[in-house]
């Protein structure tokens, strides 16, 4: 009868609390939305030009340039021992161009990778309309980073993926993003550090980014350059260019 009533009175909490949980967590979303400028502003958005450089370590640099448009168009172009490499995605496929991998034509993506490309082209990014999109969210509490208590949210997205989002708790932008990743057949976790928080064009973005895979050795950091927003783009940039069946039937170097 006790054990009875400890469980009721527990479900009555759980039902109580329930709300404010749920209003916790669209707070720190709007919290976010305004500290990057506004939904409004956000969404009239309509391109974004990144360029860069990307360190590997040991003195090795890599300039790039990263253009997305709305909805869900991204391309990534860097350039890495003199080569030009390509991750893209059309807004349906993924595919690459890594002529330092051994082959000179464009490759569609694996389905993994297309899935991840799909993600990182979401245009105003997973928390703006995130229960349009499917996607779920729940506050996990305070948690440090770097020295910050941030505010700790873990997304659920549509396809099942999960990420962790640590904001800053006086001005709401993100200071960390966890992903939990796939690769053949493997799960890690990529750490993605942010800061050099700049405005452009009455919007805020980082300038400074980190990046590290759990059980690896070192890390990526990227350094923004330039941003421009509302640029010209063709279509035709995101989408994979056709290779002739001349050029199919020459095996690659890798076979």
């Amino acid at each position: 009868m006790i054990r009875s009533f400890y469980v009721f009175v527990l479900s009555i909490a759980l039902l109580a609390c329930a709300p404010v949980f749920a209003q916790t967590v669209d707070e720190l979303v709007n919290k976010n939305i305004q500290a990057r400028g506004g939904m409004e502003k956000l969404k009239a958005l309509k391109s974004v030009k990144m360029t860069g450089k990307m360190s590997m370590g040991q003195g090795v640099e890599a300039p790039f340039i990263m253009q997305m448009k709305r909805p869900n168009k991204l391309r990534i172009e860097f350039i890495i021992q003199g080569l030009t490499g390509i991750q893209a995605y059309d807004g349906t496929s993924g595919w690459t161009l890594m002529p330092f991998m051994g082959s000179k034509d464009p490759q569609k993506s694996p389905e993994e990778d297309t899935k991840d490309l799909a993600e990182q082209a979401d245009f105003d990014g997973p928390l703006v309309d995130y229960k349009d999109k499917g996607h779920t969210i729940e506050y996990i509490g305070k948690e440090d980073v770097e020295g910050t208590q941030a505010e700790k949210l873990k997304i659920t997205l549509k396809s099942g993926k999960v990420r962790y989002i640590y904001m800053d708790p006086e001005w709401g932008l993100d200071l960390k993003v966890t992903a939990i990743v796939k690769r053949e057949g493997i799960e890690a976790s990529v750490d993605t550090l942010f800061g050099d928080y700049k405005e452009v064009g009455g919007l805020t973005f980082p300038h400074a980014l980190e990046q590290k895979m759990a059980g690896r050795p070192g890390q990526q950091s990227f350094t923004i350059e330039k941003i421009e927003l509302d640029t010209e783009m063709d279509d035709a940039i995101f989408v994979m260019p056709e290779v002739s069946p001349q050029t199919q039937s020459q095996p690659s170097q890798q076979e």
